[in-house]
């Protein structure tokens, strides 16, 4: 059965590529040019699925999104690595020295630092999205303008790479997580957690926490703060476990509700392969 699948971006996009990737290419792509509008889609069920991008290998997490899925009580059912390679593109004939800005989403601006400082004389302009900017420059006949964007766009859009894989780390992977206003219903072969949670201000609650993870057997893989913005100085806890038996999930679980506030399980799903 056809899904409605939410994606940051236009087609050719990164996130259309994990789309395709976790779904397959027989579904419908909704592009939303804000993760904002993208919350709005699965919220109001104009969409099934959501594809969102939740930490960058380099640049770290994107903490404004982890703060999206705990308002709207999304959930997490899958995730999926896609390892980011960064092109620079523009219309055909033309010499980089040529070339006035680039335009490209901050997190691929930011990606790229190393390669851009070579050329002093391109401004960096923030865009909504990678894939975009390509379509831009290809619809309008942008001259003077590059994008950042995958090498996808530069096919689809007929954009000539003038360097490919700018980035500036090589081994440039972003872990995207699947959202769903449903728990995950194929709970067979899920291995990993992701869990939100606040503690009382005392000295070690989050140690206890993290000791009663490790009794249990639980692998911690991410552990992000976010604060409360209407309680000054107190934190969300979102973290993330992996565990080779539920059973010790469960355990841990029970435990952990008696230490924390606000527990919620965000999701439990399979853990995707790096």
């Amino acid at each position: 059965m056809e899904k409605i699948i939410a994606i940051q971006g236009v087609e050719c996009s990164y996130h259309h590529m994990v789309s395709h990737a976790y779904f397959g290419k027989n579904n419908q792509i909704k592009p939303c040019l804000s993760f904002d509008v993208l919350a709005d889609s699965l919220a109001k069920k104009e969409s099934d699925f959501a594809v969102m991008a939740i930490e960058n290998s380099i640049a770290g997490s994107i903490i404004p999104n982890y703060a999206i899925i705990g308002a709207n009580e999304f959930k997490i059912v899958g995730e999926h690595y896609l390892d980011i390679q960064h092109q620079f593109m523009v219309l055909p004939g033309q010499d980089i020295s040529e070339i006035n800005e680039v335009h490209s989403h901050p997190m691929a601006l930011l990606q790229c630092k190393v390669f851009l400082k070579k050329y002093p004389h391109i401004k960096l302009v923030e865009a909504e999205d990678t894939a975009v900017v390509a379509q831009r420059i290809k619809e309008k006949n942008l001259k003077g303008i590059a994008a950042i964007a995958g090498k996808l766009a530069a096919e689809t859009y007929g954009l000539e790479v003038l360097a490919e894989s700018i980035q500036t780390i090589k081994h440039n992977q972003t872990r995207f997580v699947i959202l769903s206003n449903q728990e995950n219903l194929n709970a067979e072969n899920t291995n990993k957690a992701s869990l939100k949670f606040e503690l009382d201000h005392k000295r070690g609650s989050l140690a206890t926490v993290l000791n009663v993870m490790s009794d249990c057997k639980l692998d911690l893989t991410k552990i992000q703060s976010l604060p409360k913005i209407e309680t000054p100085w107190r934190y969300s806890f979102f973290v993330d476990v992996t565990f080779q038996d539920k059973a010790d999930f469960d355990k841990a679980q029970k435990l952990i509700q008696l230490m924390a506030t606000h527990y919620k399980v965000l999701g439990i799903y399979k853990q995707a392969e790096l």
